[in-house]
């Protein structure tokens, strides 16, 4: 399988209006040089993204570039911080750690031109850019995670590149600063549904990944796919495991690959394999690190219920992956997550910290495979139509068109 490169190949998903649409967005912008600034190649939704929109954006007429600026440990460690920050979490960022954020940043800008008609720049990791180019097009601030309720500090320090910007673009309305100056947009994300990992596969392949990485399938499988992350709570996730697994015999798989960019990852997992303890050795909880999209595509398939227990989401596309794969999921009811799941329509929303809440859904789904396959039939249709790579193409010639003409 490979990642499609053609826009016609979408027609299926989407219908020919669609195709035709975007290519009418296209066209005043032939030759137009994008690029596109974020802080991975992989690893996270931002990346996943990127790697089906640029050659898309390719494909019908822009020239588009994808840039990664590169840093130490420490200022990944930092840029962790400010993303917590935003996300919520107490503390101040010191004077050193602003210098640093912002010493790699000028790094970066020594040694990259910039001649593109336009950069569009990814998340608070490489917003300073700004400050080391002399403007001569315009800066578009892509900001994927929560702002609903960002740490004052960090947000005040993190405003003076942002004030610089000609656009911002957020996923929620929610996430949109309140009497900001700077003109902006919502974008929702999307996935691709032509990658291996959202792609169909056959119940025999789905079989031979599972016995290929030695997962058992002689019971129930509960599973939460995303990075080992503490906004993504998984050992909240075991928590839950344990209550279900008192009223039914099932198996937990925790699943997510370890983002470049973020060092907090193997920590996170360490805490996870104490709090699993016995039940790793017995089987009955598996932790998977690996990068691979097949086996995720598999155990999002194969799993009878999907949980994302988030406690800050900006968007949660491993939501939008289960559903296009028509598989219910129990997930927490905060950022982005309530746009794509209706409760009691295509999955459940629960406040993260109602333990039991989601436990008993858990079991209820369990208990009766036809409700869980009438959610995630409808799903699909959702994601359908709002939240495929399509519709994130056009949102982008959109919004470039509003900028140019």
């Amino acid at each position: 399988m490979r990642i499609a490169r053609t826009l016609e190949e979408y027609a299926p998903h989407v219908g020919e209006k669609v195709i035709a649409e975007i290519y009418e967005h296209a066209r005043k912008l032939y030759g137009t040089k994008i690029v596109h600034i974020n802080s991975t190649y992989q690893g996270g939704g931002v990346a996943e993204m990127l790697l089906s929109l640029v050659p898309l954006m390719n494909y019908v007429g822009l020239e588009a570039e994808w840039r990664i600026i590169s840093g130490r440990t420490e200022f990944f460690n930092v840029t962790k911080r400010i993303h917590n920050c935003l996300q919520g979490e107490s503390g101040e960022l010191t004077p050193e750690e602003q210098e640093l954020h912002i010493r790699t940043n000028e790094t970066f800008s020594e040694y990259t031109k910039i001649e593109h008609d336009a950069v569009i720049v990814h998340d608070p990791q490489p917003a300073p850019l700004i400050r080391f180019y002399k403007k001569r097009q315009p800066w578009i601030w892509r900001c994927h995670i929560d702002l609903s309720n960002p740490n004052t500090q960090v947000w005040s320090y993190l405003k003076q590149f942002i004030l610089r910007y000609d656009r911002l673009i957020f996923s929620h309305e929610k996430y949109q600063p309140k009497n900001f100056p700077v003109k902006n947009y919502i974008i929702r994300p999307a996935i691709d549904p032509l990658i291996p990992k959202n792609q169909p596969l056959s119940d025999q392949e789905i079989e031979k990944l599972f016995k290929e990485f030695e997962i058992p399938t002689d019971k129930p499988i509960i599973a939460q796919v995303s990075r080992f992350d503490k906004w993504k709570d998984p050992e909240g996730v075991i928590d839950i495991f344990k209550q279900v697994k008192k009223e039914i015999d099932c198996r937990l798989i925790l699943i997510g690959s370890m983002a470049s960019d973020d060092p907090e990852g193997w920590q996170i997992y360490e805490n996870v394999l104490k709090k699993a303890g016995s039940l790793i050795e017995n089987r009955e909880i598996i932790l998977i690190t690996i990068q691979h999209d097949l086996l995720v595509n598999a155990i999002q398939r194969k799993a009878n219920v999907i949980i994302q227990k988030s406690l800050r989401e900006g968007f949660g596309l491993t939501v939008t992956e289960t559903l296009w794969k028509g598989r219910p999921v129990v997930a927490s009811n905060v950022g982005g997550i309530p746009l794509q799941v209706k409760d009691g329509v295509n999955g459940f929303l629960l406040d993260p910290y109602d333990y039991t809440g989601f436990s008993e859904k858990i079991i209820y789904l369990l208990r009766h495979p036809e409700t869980a396959t009438r959610l995630g039939k409808a799903g699909k249709e959702i994601v359908r139509e709002h939240f495929l790579i399509t519709r994130l193409l056009k949102d982008y010639l959109k919004l470039l068109n509003d900028v140019f003409y």
